[in-house]
């Protein structure tokens, strides 16, 4: 399964977005449509990494479990 969660500028947080964050959060935030945010990264190639909806500007993550072995 997928695991996205959001960010927005404020620090609120959008835990499990699922395999469509761009729908789930329309859906929670009551809105019909979103922009794109792209970032531009070190090696001079431009990424797509999350959505302005509403005025939020929601930044997203993949998040995976945390498993540490035994000593």
């Amino acid at each position: 399964m997928t695991n996205i969660m959001g960010i927005d500028q404020h620090g609120q947080t959008y835990h499990g977005l699922g395999k469509h964050p761009r729908k789930t959060l329309l859906e929670r935030l009551c809105r019909a449509s979103a922009q794109k945010i792209y970032r531009d990264k070190e090696d001079g190639t431009t990424v797509h990494t999350g959505y302005v909806i509403g005025g939020l500007w929601i930044d997203l993550f993949k998040v995976e479990p945390f498993e540490r072995g035994n000593k």
